[in-house]
């Protein structure tokens, strides 16, 4: 009796073991486009501008309608991404620029490459990892800033970075190459595809202009091409994946660094240059939408900071369904990813982020037990011409939105939960709630470095 046990134990634990194995990893690619506004997409209504690729992901996904980044800008909302922090904790306020202008601003002059990050942890847990696109957590003018590479990519093309600058229409045939390299060894990949488009100078191609040629403004145009070459792209990869048959395990999102940029109303259309990408159209030509959302890049206002955010992954996330409820942030994609990796991150990292893999699979989401915040550069009182770019400190906390500017004389506050385009300001109306979170920001501010610490300085700094 105690041999047929011993047996029937044995044959239990191989059955549970080969279940176990026979459950891959899940791929992962995060598309993270610049400058695309959350009305920039067919699905979301854009009056001329046909993604039908990203729409794809829209009806064979679920569309989160209450994604926010970390930033107004660029590089803080990257770093968020990477490291599952509030890029304020490592004084990462604005863009990564010319070392004399990061001193200025009391920026390091890249993120730290000791700092924990997503891609570091991913290859613990035995993944392949790639980066290709747009790096900006540096910049090609810091010739002494570290690589990709050493933030944990086995594979990077890159521009925006130190050393060579990969060409920014080249990003989808390198994430094609990687995913078959890896399709073909059996081993789970995640990629970085860090899309430049819709970013100035834009970079038109004949073939993407002609199909707006019956277009009257040549701005609008001009913007349409480009978007409409970044979802061809998006479909190659796709398509790749069709090929190989990892559509079914493979996690695809879709979202955007910040809101759109918006030039002046006497912007002229000329050509402007860009160390990293070259020549290409300027300012005039972005005509990125919000769908009514207050402000553009470089806002704390929704039109800065709530983006697309498609999440695709067929059998475990609901095809077609669009979430208007669930409050996610870009500080949560790695507790989310790491989860889903089977990653632990390392001893003593806590993130600021929580894990969504329950609400991506279509569970309801509790309120955050964790506030939300951010901090970057506002200009008060505000300008005539840039009304919602005055707000220094923001937190979102349970279904509230707060705003305020950098010495906290005025703040505004909403709904943000039910009022998604910040029409009703309750700061009067709800003060003891307004207070409330004004102590949370406080004490959160009292958390923050005073300035960048680690190797994170150009030897420029010293001329």
């Amino acid at each position: 009796m105690k041999r047929l046990l011993l047996i029937l134990l044995c044959v239990s634990a191989s059955l549970c073991e080969a279940s176990s194995a026979e459950v891959p990893k899940p791929n992962i690619i995060f598309i993270f486009a610049d400058d695309w506004g959350w009305g920039d997409l067919g699905c979301h209504g854009h009056p001329y501008v046909k993604t039908p690729n990203i729409d794809r992901l829209a009806k064979e996904g679920t569309d989160f309608s209450h994604f926010t980044v970390a930033s107004g800008v660029c590089s803080p909302s990257r770093t968020a991404v990477m490291t599952g922090h509030f890029p304020a904790r490592y004084n990462i306020d604005g863009h990564f620029a010319w070392v004399k202008n990061n001193a200025q601003r009391t920026m390091p002059d890249w993120l730290d490459p000791k700092t924990p990050t997503l891609p570091k942890m991913l290859q613990s847990a035995g993944y392949a990892t790639a980066h290709f696109g747009k790096w900006h957590l540096s910049n090609d003018m810091i010739p002494d800033s570290p690589l990709p590479k050493v933030y944990g990519y086995d594979e990077y093309g890159a521009f925006n970075c130190a050393g060579e600058q990969m060409p920014v229409h080249e990003d989808a045939d390198h994430a094609i190459a990687f995913i078959e390299k890896n399709a073909a060894a059996g081993k789970p990949f995640f990629i970085n595809l860090w899309m430049h488009e819709p970013h100035t100078p834009f970079h038109t191609v004949p073939k993407y202009e002609w199909r707006f040629r019956e277009m009257e403004s040549r701005e609008n145009q001009i913007y349409a091409s480009v978007l409409a070459h970044a979802d061809d792209r998006i479909g190659e990869v796709l398509a790749a994946l069709d090929r190989l048959k990892l559509t079914e395990n493979t996690l695809v999102i879709f979202s955007s660094d910040n809101g759109p940029a918006r030039g002046s109303d006497k912007a002229k259309l000329e050509l402007s240059y860009d160390t990293a990408t070259g020549a290409g159209w300027g300012i005039a030509a972005s005509k990125g939408i919000t769908a009514g959302r207050k402000g553009y890049k470089a806002a704390l206002f929704e039109g800065g900071i709530n983006v697309p955010f498609i999440a695709r992954w067929p059998g475990k996330i609901a095809a077609g369904k669009i979430d208007n409820r669930s409050l996610i942030s870009a500080v949560d994609l790695l507790p989310t990813f790491c989860e889903l990796a089977g990653a632990t991150p390392p001893e003593g990292y806590v993130a600021d982020g929580l894990s969504q893999v329950a609400v991506l699979k279509g569970e309801a989401a509790p309120p955050r037990s964790k506030p939300l915040f951010w901090r970057m550069e506002g200009s008060w009182p505000p300008k005539k011409d840039a009304p919602y770019h005055w707000v220094t400190y923001a937190v979102v906390d349970q279904q509230w939105k707060l705003l305020s500017n950098r010495d906290g004389s005025h703040v505004e506050l909403y709904a943000i939960a039910a009022d998604a385009l910040e029409t009703k300001d309750l700061a009067a109306e709800k003060a003891d709630v307004a207070k409330d979170i004004v102590a949370k920001l406080e004490a959160w501010k009292a958390t923050l470095p005073d300035k960048p610490s680690g190797d994170v300085f150009s030897a420029e700094r010293s001329q």
